[in-house]
Formats: structure tokens, C-alpha cells, sequence
């Protein structure tokens, strides 16, 4: 099956590499997203830019693909599903959620300029990053792209009630799906309240499991394919 992959934040689409071939063993075709603004030079894109990029990959895919966002990208992921419901077979969201209709998609750092660079490690300390070596560190940070402000800024907008039933499978990295649960049941998190086809599954993994468990996480892919 073609798997659509889409990094998070500052991340482009070599952030997949290690999960490629993973995925291949398994019998999917991984097709990672470099979004606008995120590694194509484009500093002015915008949200709905990169919004298009993704329905782009899955209107481009062969048959129904899976989707999968990771952290701020899992609202890029859920863009699927709203968009294209019957065009897809399921939504994986790793690490992250929806953003809630009417917010703004990731306006979680202060931008510098035109755009929001890598903040360095500092803000990720703890469970998000403990896995990851001194070297991954270095290597991921030097690889990161400042993202547009008019892509964090951008405001989301859900359009199509039909894809709150899109079988979609929430990855839990650096928190428990126990957290997870309690998180929706409080209603901090809309969107997976409102979806009739949701499964959490725990990884072992901080924050980035595409570079630190990347066997383990194209194996819960391959499971999400069957759902």
C-alpha cells in the first residue's frame, strides 16, 4: 500500500529515510512529504500550502493510501481525511492531534523574521528527547528548515463531518495512551472525541520515533493499513 509520510515542524521529508525501507520490507510504498516552506526554499508558504501539498501526495498515490502525521503535520494528516474521506484508508497521527477548528496551526514559537526557526533542544528535554544520542541531536537540528509564519499562523478550518468515521490510529511516543485517553475524555482534544474509529497504540520512543524506532514504528504502520 502507498503510505503517505509528513514530518513535523522544521522537518522535511528525509526525516523518513530510516522508516523507507522498513516499510518495504513489510510490502508499502512510503511516500515522504517535503512541504512548502519546510526544505523547498519557499519562505513564504502558507498553511493552505502545505495543506495542498498533502492532498497533492494523496491524490497522486495508487488507490486508497494511508496517511501519517507527525506532531504539528498530524492536523495536515486530519486535512486528508476531511478533504478526501473516501479516498483514503486510514489517518496515523504520531505524537500529536488535530488542531481544534478556528486555531491557528502551530503557533507555538516566536518567530524570527518571517519564520520560526529550530528552537534547540532545550524545550524538548525529558521524555521527548531522551532517546535520541547527542549525535542524532546534532544531526537532526542541523537539518532543520525555519518554517513559515504564514504556515504556523495559518487558522484550520474542518469542512466534512464524514471524516470523523476515517479508521484513524493515534501513535502515543512520549505519553501513554492512558494519557492520551484522558486528554480526549476531558475535551482537550475535539477532534479525536468526535471519531467513531480510533485505536491508541503505545511505542516505546520519545518524541521522533521515525529516527530512533523506526522498525517498530513502520511495523504499527503496517498494522494501522489493516484496520
Amino acid at each position: 500500500m502507498d503510505i503517505v509520510l509528513i514530518a513535523g515542524l522544521w522537518l522535511d521529508g528525509s526525516a523518513w529515510d530510516d522508516v523507507l525501507p522498513e516499510l518495504e520490507k513489510l510490502g508499502h510504498r512510503g511516500i515522504p512529504v517535503t512541504l512548502p516552506g519546510q526544505g523547498d526554499g519557499t519562505t513564504s508558504a502558507t498553511y493552505d500550502d502545505q495543506a495542498g501539498a498533502v492532498l497533492a501526495a494523496v491524490d497522486a498515490a495508487e488507490g486508497r493510501p494511508l496517511v501519517v502525521g507527525h506532531s504539528a503535520a498530524c492536523t495536515l494528516a486530519w486535512v486528508a481525511a476531511d478533504r478526501r474521506p473516501d479516498d483514503v484508508t486510514g489517518v496515523v497521527l504520531i505524537g500529536g492531534f488535530p488542531t481544534t477548528e478556528g486555531n491557528a496551526y502551530a503557533d507555538f514559537f516566536e518567530p524570527t523574521g518571517g519564520g520560526v526557526p529550530f528552537p534547540g533542544w532545550e524545550p524538548f528535554e525529558g521524555p521527548d528527547s531522551d532517546d535520541m544520542s547527542a549525535e542524532l541531536k546534532a544531526e537532526v537540528a542541523a537539518g532543520a528548515h525555519p518554517v513559515p509564519v504564514g504556515v504556523t499562523k495559518g487558522v484550520v478550518h474542518w469542512t466534512d463531518e464524514r471524516r470523523h468515521g476515517v479508521p484513524l490510529t493515534l501513535v502515543c511516543p512520549e505519553f501513554s495512551p492512558q494519557q492520551a485517553q484522558e486528554w480526549i475524555d476531558s475535551g482537550d482534544v475535539p477532534e479525536l472525541a468526535d471519531a467513531k474509529a480510533l485505536e491508541l497504540v503505545d511505542i516505546d520512543s520519545g518524541h521522533w520515533p521515525m529516527y530512533t524506532q523506526p522498525a517498530a514504528l513502520a511495523a504499527l504502520l503496517d498494522e494501522a493499513t489493516r484496520r
